[in-house]
């Protein structure tokens, strides 16, 4: 045999090998879904549609200046729970917290169990000043028209507080008793922060010695055509949030007159350190859950795309590749940077002594503040450029092969049976974060089906939800519970 032959027979087979291998792999791939239990939910639609209609109405917006709130409209609301909701009210514990704050108890009859937490918020981001002509419906009008209930708080999230004490009220009514203890807990400062709401909620809950198997707050939803290769709506569920980080880069010197410039000024400096810092990037890892999405996702896929996933460890730098294309798919794998605020000069022909640049970070879970400063500051290579970095580190990462990620899927899958559900990263804050010092698990997730243009109405003009998502969403609570008390 000629030595030419030799090096093809020899290439042929390492390749029939390779193809043996990764083909395996990809039909080994199993499916990582529970089976949907269909199950029938009999309610009073007419009714919890008018009530979620009518919480609608109560502006319990928040403000940066806590000084503007409207407490009065706050107690207001939390009236209307109480009167709306006799069986939540008269049969579980309720506390207030920093007066607006909510802890409702549900006795489980079981003891030994740890609990389980629901948790929502249900103030409301203001209404944009000068956009309220914009609306096709009132903002707080809570109408209900075309099959749709229109209104700040359909997605972002009275859904979650009306959700949660309808599928009480009605399991209470129907003669349902938890084995495990269940809270729901509602903060009414999520959108700035949650400090007086979650925060002091976790707060007495941690001096109590009350700790949780899992706590599930807002978070993903429900998104077709979401993941390449699948053809079923998704489901993502967040298993963690990345950190939010401030970044402060500050140079001051001289000034002086524009007409006699230094060849590097303080602007061009600054402008300088931001240029090399989007050039350069963090580095993009295809790990955690980010990688833990495609996991739970690559059975459900078409052949060609589970084929590359499931030899993530061949084509791990080409998937890397195609991910980094799309800022959504992006932020998975890697801390962001996004420069916010320039604040330099007052005049046009001086130069200013001082130049300042703030950059937002969403950072990844195993990185630090400290990793990110370092990160700064060796890329833009600038001793005269000070770097400050504050904020709040990325939340643990929960468990996606428990029960308790699992009873989320199931409940899920319940109600939405063709839906994938998946873990995945976080990239916005949530109440859940606070919820990390008294859980095991923190999981977060809106169990309604929604669409890349209902994500950019929840904070913004004629925010809405379809009839079906909120009973859905009732259901899910519903199922959740019950699911909890199998395990």
């Amino acid at each position: 045999m000629g030595r030419w032959k030799m090096i093809l027979l020899i290439v042929g087979i390492f390749l029939l090998i390779f193809a043996i291998v990764t083909v395996s792999r990809t039909f080994m791939t199993e499916s990582r879904q529970p089976e949907p239990m269909k199950t029938e939910v009999t309610i009073d639609e007419d009714k919890a549609i008018r009530h979620f209609s009518e919480a609608l109405t109560f502006k319990t917006i928040s403000y940066q200046d806590r000084n503007a709130f409207d407490y009065p409209e706050f107690e207001r609301f939390i009236d209307f729970l109480e009167d709306t909701y006799p069986a939540v009210h008269q049969q579980l514990e309720v506390e207030r917290v920093n007066d607006y704050a909510l802890i409702y108890k549900w006795s489980g009859s079981e003891s030994g169990k740890k609990p389980i937490g629901l948790t929502s918020h249900y103030d409301v981001v203001p209404v944009l000043e000068g956009t309220e002509a914009n609306w096709e419906q009132s903002p707080f009008s809570g109408t209900v028209i075309d099959g749709e209930i229109w209104g700040r708080g359909t997605l972002d999230d009275k859904i979650g507080v009306i959700g949660i004490l309808e599928a009480a009220e009605h399991l209470l009514e129907d003669g349902y008793a938890p084995k495990r203890d269940v809270y729901f807990m509602f903060g009414f400062d999520e959108e700035i922060g949650g400090d007086e709401g979650a925060a002091a909620i976790v707060d007495l809950l941690e001096e109590r010695g009350v700790s949780f198997d899992f706590v599930l707050d807002e978070g993903g939803a429900i998104v077709e055509n979401m993941v390449p290769g699948v053809e079923q709506p998704v489901g993502v569920v967040g298993v963690s949030e990345k950190g939010s980080a401030t970044a402060e880069l500050t140079i001051s010197g001289s000034g002086g007159h524009s007409s006699q410039p230094k060849d590097h000024t303080n602007i061009g400096r600054v402008a300088s350190a931001i240029a090399k810092l989007e050039n350069t990037q963090f580095n993009a890892d295809l790990r955690g859950p980010g990688e833990t999405l495609f996991e739970f996702a690559a059975p459900e896929m078409s052949f060609g795309m589970r084929y590359v996933f499931a030899n993530k460890f061949i084509f791990e730098p080409i998937i890397e590749s195609i991910l980094l294309k799309q800022p959504a798919t992006a932020a998975l794998i890697r801390t962001t940077i996004a420069p916010t605020v320039f604040q330099a000069g007052e005049q046009y022909n001086a130069l200013p002594e001082q130049a300042t640049a703030i950059i937002n970070l969403r950072v990844m879970p195993g990185e630090s503040l400290e990793d990110v400063k370092k990160f700064i500051e060796e890329t833009i290579d600038d001793d005269e450029i000070s770097v400050s970095v504050s904020g709040s580190e990325a939340t643990s990462v929960s468990s996606t092969d428990s029960w308790q990620f699992q009873t989320i899927q199931q409940a899920a899958r319940n109600v939405y049976s063709d839906a994938v559900m998946v873990p995945y990263l976080m990239f916005a804050g949530s109440d859940a974060k606070h919820y990390d010092r008294i859980a095991d698990n923190t999981y977060r997730f809106l169990p309604v089906l929604i669409t890349s243009e209902d994500l950019t109405r929840m904070h913004g003009t004629n925010e809405h939800v379809s009839i079906d998502n909120y009973l859905n969403a009732i259901a899910f609570y519903m199922e959740v519970m019950k699911e909890s008390d199998r395990k």
